[in-house]
């Protein structure tokens, strides 16, 4: 199983390649599009932190963006984005102004309304999802505490979202869409939760 990390400088990178080491895949670092699309790997991961504008102009830059487009839109790898690798996957993001997405889940990222409003932004740490499609990478997670941290998430239709969790209020955890599939959590920070997120989205044996 080869799996091609996308670098793009705003990812937790080393921390991803680590993680899908330890679930017995082989990471493969890419830094632009025309390397992920020679490197034709089994699947494809998008890692994330900070601002998601800061994300997509990086991404655009690099041509990674064409190249995911080839890769996963075209030629069909199953894909992972993780926390601001999820929120790029928006149609449009509100973070620090108004941002054009990749489009390729239906929908906006805009910042977490948590009730009480005493509930600090970020949040951080650990927290527990509940599962609305057991097919997806997420279906064996029910319940189950992933490592957060972020200040917004994405609203799209229902029928996208595979799993939510609660700040103050509901809020998406993890989305699917053909083979694109997102998480707001970061699963190289889960322990043995996010070790089986990764596993079930290589297709591995937990």
């Amino acid at each position: 199983m080869r799996v091609a990390i996308v670098s793009y400088g705003l990812g937790n990178v080393q921390s991803v390649v680590l993680a899908v080491r330890r679930v017995g895949a082989e990471p493969i670092i890419v830094k632009t599009g025309q390397e992920l699309i020679d490197t034709a790997p089994d699947r494809i991961i998008l890692p994330g932190v900070g601002a998601v504008g800061a994300a997509l102009e990086r991404l655009r830059a690099t041509g990674l963006a064409d190249g995911l487009h080839q890769s996963v839109q075209v030629d069909g790898k199953p894909f992972l984005g993780i926390c601001v690798g999820m929120q790029v996957l928006a149609e449009r993001c509100e973070e620090f102004g108004s941002h054009v997405g990749l489009g390729w889940i239906p929908g906006t990222v805009s910042r977490l309304t948590t009730t009480p409003q005493t509930l600090q932004l970020p949040h951080v740490g650990w927290n527990n999802i509940a599962v609305s499609n057991a097919g997806s990478p997420v279906g064996n997670l029910d319940g189950l505490n992933l490592y957060f941290l972020h200040s917004y998430a994405m609203r799209c239709p229902d029928e996208y979202v595979t799993a939510t969790a609660d700040y103050g209020g509901r809020f998406v955890a993890a989305v699917t869409r053909g083979n694109v599939h997102g998480v707001q959590f970061h699963p190289e920070k889960s322990a043995e939760a996010g070790a089986a997120l990764l596993q079930g989205f290589f297709g591995l044996p937990c």
